[in-house]
């Protein structure tokens, strides 16, 4: 791993050898193991190392970025230039501000020492228990395990110094028996990280989702476990870019202070929180700020970045990434405030519905509406008279995620969550009226 003493040693070659009027170089660092299993059997154990430096030249009025994985001096020097010769290729843009100087951050720690030092056989031991469960319950297992460590460093020629380190701990399962149950988790520890409770899990659905039956689609109400919320919710992060606002991208264009969800939705990005990860600053080394972005339904502000700050004359909150860039901004550290339902009672409340563990292969249809269609996976089964009955094949969806987030009836504790189609986020389980499933898929 690179040091922050090293990579200002580097940053000083790069800054000498490059003929421009600014530099920032980023630099990033990562190690990363995997274990992969199937068929009840690892079958894959790799690990690798790697390095990214990338350099910004800002050059009369024109900004661009080269980049390399090397570290000799004749690599260094070579990517300065080519960065620099980049930039005066350039239109001038009369939106590019001059780098940010020396900033001051709130810590943040994400390091976990067992983490970086796990081991493949401490994987191995893992996995194996999660293979003896299906064995034991003559199911087949198939997934991964990965662990690994990430450093970010950005240092540019206005005195700017940021660096952050992490790690990461990731277990994913899917057990198959004709059906098949599902569970992931991802945290910055191996201590976190609940193996046992996952594979539990995936295994007790996976045993009942057998012989599912047929659902007609219409309107139903729907109990989204963290996953399945994730992955609907999380096609919103943009929308709350000042960019993509400006642009009139977004689906809340000119909606600012207006009821856009239901009153029990709140949602903040916020890197401080606990069940976090990623850095306290943003692609430009600004700190990132804690912002309430929905407040019991009223879309309260959006995140900006310095450019766009200034062009919609508001503050800057730390959410910009890497120049240049056609993005802008976005928050990448969404909190959706939870409630204290707990899934039991949201099944045990429920007359007739449909429990949903996952969902996959989501697309936009209509990015101002945000309708969304994609199908259940792992585990969807019906509920009745407040138990859940029997699994029911998969089924379709086509649902506005603006319509779904007024129709919130039930809210559990806000948890870690990942899934497959968006990236990790704070969410609860959540009971909601009225979800369009459109029709029923083939398995």
């Amino acid at each position: 791993m690179l040091t922050e003493a090293r990579c200002q040693e580097i940053f000083e070659k790069i800054r000498r050898a490059c003929p421009a009027d600014e530099v920032e170089v980023s630099f990033n660092a990562s190690q990363s193991a995997l274990t992969r299993f199937a068929n009840n059997i690892i079958h894959q154990n790799v690990a690798e190392e790697g390095l990214h430096i990338s350099v910004r030249a800002l050059l009369d009025g024109r900004t661009a970025r080269a980049s390399t994985n090397k570290t000799d001096d004749e690599a260094l020097a070579r990517v300065a230039e080519q960065a620099a010769a980049s930039a005066r290729w350039q239109p001038q843009n009369p939106d590019l501000l001059p780098m940010p100087g020396k900033q001051t951050y709130q810590p943040v720690e994400r390091f976990c020492e067992q983490t970086a030092a796990f081991a493949p056989e401490a994987r191995a031991e893992a996995v194996k228990k999660v293979v003896a469960r299906a064995e034991k319950n003559k199911l087949t297992a198939a997934g991964i395990y990965s662990t690994g460590v990430q450093t970010e460093t950005l240092l540019n020629s206005r005195g700017l110094i940021a660096t952050h380190r992490q790690t990461k701990a990731e277990f994913s399962v899917t057990y198959l028996n004709g059906g098949s149950g599902w569970a992931k988790g991802n945290f910055t520890s191996v201590q976190q990280l609940p193996v046992e409770e996952l594979a539990e899990s995936a295994c007790r659905k996976a045993l009942d989702n057998h012989d599912p039956k047929e659902l007609p689609p219409g309107r139903y109400t729907v109990i989204l476990e963290p996953a399945a919320v994730l992955d609907l919710v999380g096609f919103l992060f943009y929308d709350f870019a000042a960019t993509a606002v400006l642009d009139q991208r977004s689906c809340f264009t000119n909606q600012i202070g207006k009821q856009v969800f239901g009153e029990n939705i709140s949602i903040a990005d916020d890197a401080y929180h606990p069940l976090q990860a990623g850095s306290a600053w943003d692609g430009e080394g600004l700190p990132r700020r804690q912002v309430q972005l929905v407040e019991k339904g009223v879309l309260k502000n959006l995140v900006y970045a310095r450019h766009t700050a200034r062009k919609m004359k508001a503050e800057p909150t730390g959410h910009g990434f890497l120049l240049p860039n056609e993005w802008g901004e976005a928050p990448m550290n969404l909190v959706f405030a939870g409630g204290s339902s707990s899934l039991e009672e949201m099944i045990r409340t429920t007359e007739r519905g449909i429990l949903v563990t996952r969902l996959w292969y989501i697309r936009e249809v209509d990015p101002y509406q945000k309708i969304l269609t994609g199908m259940t996976r792992d585990g969807t089964f019906s509920v009745e008279g407040g138990q859940v009955r029997r699994a029911i094949r998969n089924l379709r969806f086509n649902q506005s995620i603006k319509e779904m987030l007024k129709q919130v009836e039930l809210l559990g504790p806000a948890v870690r969550a990942t899934g497959e189609e968006s990236f990790e986020m704070v969410v609860p389980p959540m009971r909601i009226a009225n979800f369009h499933f459109t029709e029923v898929t083939k398995y």
